[in-house]
């Protein structure tokens, strides 16, 4: 992490959240304030980051802390920033997350100004957004999510460049967690929605389609949904109904903004949910960890969770005002960048649909595809496709030989240099096209081509197309010279029906390597790889039951983060009770003795997450640091209304009992300042003046 002020504060929430999702990362900091420095030195904290997330954090106003920068200068630093990150992405192998923060509100308290921020905020955001590796988080989308009022923190701005309050550094460190958890986890790819009292309220059967009822959290529900449906997601329904109930209410309802053709496919009937959900990922042939339920009933959720573990099951809240903020803070719907594949998905799926149909006509496999009339085409990766590309590297397992998860940095640093080349394959038929459905990355080494990965999508496989995809790879080893292409298998729980690939091409080429093979084919017999179908129409495959992948994924609880870690003081709280919880009582002192050494052991225990301090532990001993130290006398500054300088903090013994004493002092001189003043300003007035402004004080 690297930032424009002092953002250790958010430490102890990344923290938090690193646990709370059970993430094996470590939080490191880059010298204060040197952002542009880490974008573009080589040897840089944030260069040398390989398996990990570069994070930076920039407010405006840190531009002008050391001199007033005008509409100018604020300009020309937006324009180095996105040069900069634009740089850097090329050659980082992490992926970059660029957060714009708030400046203060004196800051923006000039109409113009607040303006020129706002226009900057929307350059920076456009001009990075096609940006391979790098994805911006604005204080827009964070007031949004997670908003905090009283954000700014003038004592901290001013002893220790530490702007925020705590508050804030929770909401902040809990958006650029929940971006994280984007770029990591498999995204979901369907949503199943029951309909009585999710989709609308009232029961369809027992009221009449004419009487269900679309209430305002009902809306924010079906608009929620149709949004996750233009980004990609498929949408089905699963209710226990009539069917022509359910049509007909669609029917009388114009005004759903969800209607009948955003659904895939749907399931009306009175079968067990669980029952009708594999039915559905039988249809789209998915796997059922791509799945989201989504109801109102707990029994229901209940069926589905114990019968389908791999779904992911979201229970509305009983509140039915609090389904858009539920909603809203399900980290499982995030999305950082939709792929064009993504938003051609539904067509997609309704085309696979009608290929299906078409294989239950045909008598044989050959039949099948010679009425497909399938077209393919391999051809080097063009930049665009760099995000669907790495899309693929995640979410493909079936035919995928090495099972190697890449991000679109680290794709751009294997094709960087040039040894590494990557071919892409797009496939249509006579119902459309599938889209980028298959990815080769090899290198031409001294005698053979060597494959880095060899993947396809399972909507593309049994239909030669694997195939075609080996022998250009022959072709491409005997154009260069080389007489082998070797292929590594990397077994894993899903990818058998690679292995099966490999070993009808050529058991024979096989060489087992401890936990691998390596199939080293003979480059001239894999050129002259043909695919002959024949035989019965394979059968389809069984859906993908629960496996040490679903799990990992089922670990992050989303029904939780969405109920009660859904705003900033909740994290706040988690977090502050974690670390009061973890810490060993401190070491023994002797207990407050008036009522403003009591407020200051509470308040240092709060800070350096201990359940209590002694008045005369110091506050260095106990783990404090300069930066909690700024942070405390920040809200000694708050709560007692002195101004303590860090001579308080350095000077002598910082204690609770030496704290109190100087705020004794501070309050007791500015108490003689306030007498002196009155004294000047009773001068020379009569007795009955006075009597009338003590009179006026009194009221």
């Amino acid at each position: 992490m690297s930032a424009t002020f002092t953002a250790e504060p958010i430490e102890t929430y990344l923290a938090f959240w690193i646990k709370e999702l059970g993430w094996d990362l470590q939080v490191r900091f880059a010298p204060y304030n040197q952002v542009f420095q880490q974008l573009l030195d080589p040897e840089s904290l944030l260069a040398r980051n390989r398996d990990g997330f570069n994070v930076v954090l920039v407010r405006f106003e840190d531009w002008s802390r050391f001199g007033d920068a005008g509409a100018h200068d604020l300009e020309e630093n937006v324009d180095h920033l996105i040069s900069s990150v634009r740089t850097a992405a090329g050659r980082f192998r992490s992926p970059l997350l660029v957060v714009l923060c708030p400046s203060s509100p004196k800051f923006l308290s000039d109409p113009e100004r607040a303006a020129l921020v706002e226009r900057l905020e929307a350059r920076i955001e456009s001009s990075l957004a096609g940006v391979s590796g790098v994805y911006t988080a604005t204080p827009a989308e964070l007031n949004q999510l997670y908003p905090v009022p009283d954000y700014h923190d003038p004592d901290g701005d001013m002893l220790g460049h530490i702007p925020y309050k705590p508050a804030f550094f929770a909401a902040l460190g809990t958006l650029v967690a929940r971006k994280i958890q984007a770029l990591r986890m498999t995204p979901y790819k369907v949503v199943v929605l029951d309909c009585d009292e999710t989709l609308w309220a009232g029961v369809c059967g027992e009221d009449g389609p004419q009487g269900v009822v679309l209430d305002e959290p009902r809306r924010a529900l079906q608009e929620f949904m149709l949004a996750q449906h233009q980004a990609g997601m498929l949408l089905a329904l699963c209710s226990k109904n009539n069917d022509e109930d359910v049509v007909e209410t669609f029917r009388v309802h114009p005004e759903f903004p969800l209607r009948l053709e955003h659904f895939i496919t749907r399931r009306i009937d009175w079968q067990p949910k669980s029952t009708n959900i594999v039915s559905i990922a039988e249809e789209l042939r998915l796997g059922l960890d791509s799945f989201i339920f989504v109801d109102d009933n707990p029994t229901e959720c209940a069926e589905v969770q114990a019968n389908c573990p791999e779904v992911l099951c979201l229970q509305l809240p009983t509140e039915r005002d609090r389904i858009p903020a539920f909603l809203r803070h399900v980290w499982a719907f995030d999305r950082l960048r939709a792929t064009a594949e993504d938003r051609e998905r539904a067509a997609l799926y309704l085309q696979e649909i009608e290929r299906g149909r078409l294989e239950k006509k045909s008598a044989s496999l050959e039949e099948f595809l010679a009425a497909l009339n399938l077209q393919i085409e391999i051809a080097p990766m063009r930049p665009e496709q760099l995000p669907r590309v790495s899309q693929l590297t995640q979410r493909t397992n079936q035919m995928n030989f090495s099972c190697i998860r890449r991000s679109e940095n680290e794709i751009q640093a294997l094709l960087r240099d040039g040894k590494a080349e990557c071919l892409t394959v797009d496939v249509r038929d006579r119902f459309g096209s599938y889209g980028l459905v298959g990815v080769m990355i090899f290198e031409a080494r001294e005698d053979a081509l060597a494959l880095d990965t060899f993947l396809l999508s399972c909507r593309a496989l049994g239909r030669g197309v694997e195939h075609r995809m080996l022998a250009r790879l022959g072709q491409t080893a005997l154009e260069r010279g080389l007489s082998r292409v070797d292929a590594r298998f990397v077994r894993m729980p899903r990818n058998s029906p690679a292995l099966k690939l490999l070993e009808s091409v050529g058991s024979k080429f096989a060489e087992p390597d401890g936990d691998t093979i390596v199939f080293r084919f003979p480059a001239d017999y894999l050129a002259a790889l043909k695919y002959v179908p024949n035989g019965p129409k394979p059968a389809a495959a069984p859906v993908r039951r629960a496996d040490a992948s679903s799990s990992t994924r089922r670990a992050v609880d989303y029904n939780r983060i969405a109920n009660e870690l859904a705003t900033a003081e909740q994290v706040l709280e988690r977090a502050s009770a974690r670390n009061r919880n973890k810490m060993a009582p401190a070491p023994g002192g002797d207990a407050p003795r008036t009522d403003l050494e009591k407020q200051l052991a509470e308040m240092w225990a709060e800070l350096l997450g201990l359940p209590s301090v002694g008045i005369h532990d110091n506050f260095f001993d106990l783990g404090g640091h300069s930066l909690l130290a700024v942070q405390l006398l920040s809200r000694v500054r708050q709560t007692f209304h002195v101004d303590l300088s860090l001579e308080v903090v350095y000077g002598g013994p910082f204690t609770v009992a030496e704290l109190a004493k100087a705020i004794d002092v501070e309050q007791i001189e500015h108490a003689g300042a306030d007498y002196e003043k009155i004294l000047e300003e009773l001068e020379g007035l009569s007795d009955e003046e006075v009597r009338a402004l003590l009179e006026k004080e009194q009221q």
